[in-house]
């Protein structure tokens, strides 16, 4: 006699005939996910594909129109009554990008602004159980932090999981984890750490929700993977029935091309490099101790190395952001001291810096405001600035660097990350600076906004130019460099060129204790 059929479990989180528009303009078309419990499910989409909609339907920051249905294990919430606070009880635990963290504050405290601060004698706070109640929820998380340690002292994967931590402090299986784009702004030896911290929630029963533009790490972690575009499920299967190549399809309906050296545009064998455009000498300035590179015209030179390794320093003080203490800097040939960002730009120096929102745009002011904003000078007619001819050329590179937005004057803030980067990339290319300096290029972007932003660099470099590209995300190096120069401590350890130019190659130079000799560019 066969045994009776095991009943079906239910899934954590169901979305059914889930529809949203904002302005008559459709953003969701009915889609219907199932998020299996105990699993780690990603959820990808390209910018304006409706994943972040998603999100905040399923954190009831939205309400979606009538006619879907949100059932949480199993029990059915009513679009029309769904609010922060029925999530919240049905189980659900949202990490975004903006932890929510106060750095001042201990880990302690941090935990007690959701949970509230134990009391004794009425009012006073009994700060012995708050840090030993923390410290045994960080302990049962498995998370290697003191609940005494100000938060602001915590590197950022330690950080993370301090806010996952602190989701989960419930112990509760039925609650489902939903983290948005978690590793963003993590170099890649603390997403490992990161992520081989999920695998053991997920071990411990846990239901995890997981955005992310970094394909290669859904592949590594992801149970089941759902795609979006244009506001519709485009695939939604088990990670081993997919691959990198069909979540980009899937993703952007287009094949990309496979990564490789300088993927793209204008590959250049390492053999054809000419003389040096930019040349540094054992450079010191913040972070940086000794540095020494060499950049040719035509050529994508990739900055890599961990948190504290100097990356940015070097770049910033490129650009005269960063006073020099030592060393020397060439440009075509010639000794030049960059005294500051404006004495860069007449030297045809550009930087696009890691935070753009706070660096390099003025997020409540026009698209076609921020995208001039740079050539100011070249826009003044009389005693005023001619600002119909500055947004006429602003709407211009908009569509040459495939920027979408529902007008240039729409604010900077409005658009989404791989739009922003692409405007702020449009600002500089428009004077052809003749040294491009890049601080994480794609961070937070999506895959076709990345190849995008790739190709950009690559056809600037081809006429004649260069680039110089810092990035924690050393497959993007891998993908889009010549070469490759890591820093570790503030000094130039390696440099990586053809067979030897991989990811885990980086990582390995980037990671390794500092055994070898300084390595001075040829």
């Amino acid at each position: 006699m066969n045994a009776p059929p095991e009943p079906a479990v239910q899934p954590a989180v169901r979305l059914t005939g889930i529809h949203k528009s904002f302005g008559g303009v459709p953003v969701l078309r009915g889609i219907s996910l199932d998020v299996r419990s105990g699993s780690l499910h990603a959820l990808l989409g390209g910018n304006g594909s409706g994943k972040s909609t998603t999100l905040k339907i399923l954190a009831g920051a939205h309400r979606a129109a009538p006619g879907g249905a949100i059932r949480i294990h199993g029990k059915e919430h009513p679009t029309a009554h769904y609010s922060p606070a029925r999530a919240r009880a049905a189980g659900l635990r949202f990490v975004h990008q903006d932890l929510g963290l106060v750095p001042d504050l201990t880990v302690g405290e941090n935990f007690a602004l959701e949970g509230g601060f134990p009391r004794r004698l009425g009012t006073a706070v009994d700060w012995r159980a708050l840090y030993r109640r923390t410290q045994e929820h960080l302990d049962r998380a498995r998370v290697a932090v003191d609940a005494r340690t100000p938060v602001g002292s915590l590197r950022p994967s330690d950080r993370t999981l301090v806010a996952i931590a602190r989701a989960l402090r419930d112990d509760d299986p039925a609650i489902t984890l939903v983290l948005d784009e978690p590793t963003a702004r993590l170099p890649q030896h603390e997403v490992d750490l990161l992520l081989q911290s999920l695998r053991e929630c997920r071990e411990r029963g846990q239901t995890i929700i997981y955005v992310s533009h970094r394909l290669a790490e859904v592949l590594e972690i992801a149970d089941h993977v759902s795609v979006l575009r244009d506001g519709v499920v485009t695939a939604d299967v088990p990670r081993s029935r997919t691959d990198r190549a069909g979540l980009i399809e899937a993703i952007t309906g287009a094949t990309l091309p496979e990564p490789g050296p300088g993927a793209g545009v204008g590959v250049r064998r390492p053999e054809s490099v000419g003389p040096p455009l930019l040349r540094v000498r054992a450079l010191s300035a913040g972070a940086v101790r000794a540095a020494d590179l060499r950049v040719a015209a035509e050529e994508v030179v990739g900055v890599a190395g961990l948190v504290g390794s100097g990356r940015t320093s070097l770049l910033r003080a490129l650009f005269g952001d960063l006073r020099v203490r030592g060393g020397s800097v060439e440009l075509a040939g010639r000794p030049v001291t960059v005294s500051d960002p404006p004495a860069a730009m007449r030297l045809g120096i550009a930087m696009i810096p890691e935070d753009r929102g706070a660096d390099a745009s003025f997020m409540d002011r026009p698209l076609w405001e921020n995208i001039c904003a740079a050539g100011l000078g070249e826009h003044w007619h009389g005693w005023r600035i001619d600002k119909r001819r500055e947004r006429a050329e602003a709407t211009a590179l908009v569509a040459r660097y495939g920027v979408k937005a529902a007008s240039p004057d729409i604010t900077f803030a409005a658009l989404s990350g791989g739009n922003q980067q692409k405007a702020v990339l449009a600002r500089w290319f428009r004077g052809s600076p003749r040294l491009l300096l890049l601080d994480e290029p794609t961070q937070g972007v999506d895959a076709a906004a990345r190849a995008d932003i790739h190709r950009f660099v690559r056809s600037h470099v081809a006429d004649g130019n260069a680039a110089l590209v810092a990035s924690s995300d050393f497959e993007e190096l891998a993908e889009l460099c010549d070469r490759v120069i890591v820093l570790r401590e503030g000094r130039t350890v390696a440099e990586l060129i053809g067979a030897e130019l991989t990811e885990s190659r980086i990582s390995q130079s980037a990671q390794q204790d500092r055994t070898d000799e300084h390595v001075d560019a040829p």
